[in-house]
C-alpha cells in the first residue's frame, strides 16, 4: 500500500468502527503515518472524534446505516474496534471490494461473537479452554451449570470490558447472572457461555501482530507478555513483562499464532490466556488493541496502537521492550457530563510517570476516564507508581 496525503485525492483512507480510548490512540497513530482517519462511534464527540479528520454517529449494528456510510466515505480500510457491529455486513462489503476489513471480515464476524471463537479454538484448532456450555435461556443456562460444576463464569456472547460477566457460586445466583448478561451486552443476542472456572495462577494478555516482511508474506510477532488484574472482567492495572516460564510462553505464543492464524489478515490482536505453571489455557481473543496492552504506551518501543497501525498499513514493525512498566485505570467516581481533573500536576512530580485522560464527555462511576503509567526496574516498582499516579487524579464535577 502507498501512502497517500491526507484531504487529497491521494489519500489513504481508514475508517475506524469505534472511536473510545483505544481508537483514538489508533487514530493518532495513523495520523503520524499521514493517513485520512475517519472515526465512526454510536455517540457524539467520543475519544477517537476529537482527533480524526472526520467523525459520524451511527449505530453500527445496523447493516443498513453501515453500508451507506462504507459507501458514501470510501475508505480503503475498515478497522472494526468494538463489539457492536453488523458484522455480516462487513462480510458483504468485503466480498463487494469497497474495502479491506482488518484483519479479515470472517476474523471480525467470529470474534466479535464468543460463541464463534471458542467453537473455532476448542472444536476446531483443539486448543486447551475451559470447559464450556452456550444457553439460550435461564432453563439451558442452569442445566449448564449443573454439567459443568458450580462456580460458574457467566458472560453475554457479544459484551466487552467485563460487561454483564457474573461469577455464580449457587444455583439460586443464575437468574441475576442472566439478567446482567441481557443488560451488560453490547447486543442482546439472549445468549449467553457457562464457563468452568479454571484454577490459574495468573492471566496473561499476549499481544499478537501479523505484518508483512520485507519479501511481502507474513510474519507474527509476539509482544512481551502482559499481566493484569481484573474485576468483574474489567481491567483495573496491567504490567509488562509478566514472569513466566519458558515453556508457558512458548505454549502461549504457539496458541496465539494458531488462533491468529487461522483468522488470517494483517494487524495485532489481543489474545487472552490463563497460565498454571506450565499450563496453559485459550480464553478470548480481540483482532485490535487491547485495553491491558495500554501499557505498552510506556513499556515498548512501538506501542500497541502504533503496531496495529503500521500492520494494517504493510509497514515493518519493531515489538521490543524498552523497560518494564504499568499502568492502572482512573474511573470516572462521578456520574456528570464535563468533569474536570484534579491532581494530575500532583500525580506527575514523579519521574517515570505519565497519564492519558480520554476526554469521555460523560463520567460514570466505574466508567473508565484515563489511564496512568509508569515505568520503574522491576514491575512491582512500577506498579506501586501508576496506582499513586491513578489515586492521586480525582474526577469532580465542575
Amino acid at each position: 500500500m502507498r501512502l497517500g496525503t491526507p484531504l487529497s485525492p491521494s489519500a489513504t483512507r481508514v475508517m475506524l468502527l469505534g472511536a473510545g480510548e483505544l481508537g483514538k490512540e489508533v487514530v493518532i497513530a495513523l495520523q503520524r503515518l499521514g493517513v485520512e482517519v475517519i472515526a465512526v462511534d454510536r455517540y457524539a464527540n467520543a475519544p477517537g472524534h476529537q482527533v480524526a479528520h472526520r467523525s459520524h454517529v451511527i449505530q453500527m449494528s445496523d447493516a443498513q446505516a453501515l453500508r451507506a456510510l462504507v459507501e458514501a466515505e470510501q475508505p480503503h480500510v475498515i478497522v472494526p474496534e468494538i463489539e457492536a457491529i453488523a458484522t455480516e455486513e462487513l462480510l458483504a462489503i468485503e466480498a463487494a471490494g469497497l474495502a479491506t476489513v482488518i484483519p479479515t471480515a470472517r476474523a471480525a464476524n467470529l470474534t466479535m461473537n464468543r460463541e464463534g471463537i471458542r467453537r473455532l479454538a476448542a472444536e476446531t484448532l483443539g486448543l486447551p479452554t475451559s470447559p464450556y456450555v452456550f444457553a439460550s435461556s435461564l432453563a439451558e443456562m442452569t442445566a449448564a451449570a449443573e454439567h459443568i460444576g458450580l462456580p460458574v463464569i457467566v458472560k453475554p456472547v457479544m459484551s466487552s470490558s467485563g460487561k454483564g460477566q457474573s461469577r455464580v457460586d449457587t444455583l439460586t445466583g443464575l437468574a441475576a447472572a442472566w439478567q446482567d448478561a441481557a443488560a451488560g451486552g453490547r447486543i442482546d443476542k439472549g445468549r449467553v457461555i457457562v464457563e468452568g472456572v479454571i484454577d490459574f495462577d495468573y492471566e496473561i494478555t499476549l499481544l499478537t501482530v501479523r505484518a508483512k516482511n520485507a519479501a511481502g508474506s507474513i510474519d507474527t510477532h509476539f509482544c512481551a507478555p502482559i499481566g493484569h488484574v481484573q474485576v468483574r472482567g474489567d481491567y483495573v492495572e496491567s504490567w509488562q513483562p509478566q514472569a513466566m516460564s519458558d515453556t508457558a510462553l512458548t505454549r502461549a505464543q504457539d496458541i496465539a499464532a494458531a488462533v491468529t492464524g487461522n483468522l488470517g489478515g494483517l494487524g495485532l490482536f489481543g489474545v487472552e490466556l490463563f497460565v498454571k505453571g506450565d499450563s496453559v489455557w485459550f480464553s478470548e481473543v480481540s483482532p485490535r488493541p487491547h485495553d491491558t496492552g495500554m501499557v505498552t504506551m510506556a513499556t515498548q518501543r512501538q506501542n500497541e496502537f502504533e503496531l496495529h497501525a503500521r500492520a494494517i498499513l504493510g509497514l515493518p514493525v519493531d515489538v521490543s521492550l524498552r523497560e518494564p512498566g504499568a499502568s492502572a485505570v482512573i474511573y470516572g467516581a462521578v456520574d456528570a457530563s464535563g468533569i474536570v481533573f484534579e491532581g494530575v500536576a500532583a500525580a506527575l512530580q514523579t519521574p517515570g510517570t505519565d497519564l492519558r485522560l480520554f476526554g469521555k464527555p460523560v463520567s460514570f462511576e466505574r466508567r473508565r476516564m484515563g489511564v496512568a503509567l509508569a515505568t520503574a526496574a522491576t514491575t512491582d516498582d512500577a506498579r506501586t507508581l501508576a496506582k499513586s499516579v491513578a489515586s492521586t487524579v480525582k474526577p469532580v464535577t465542575p
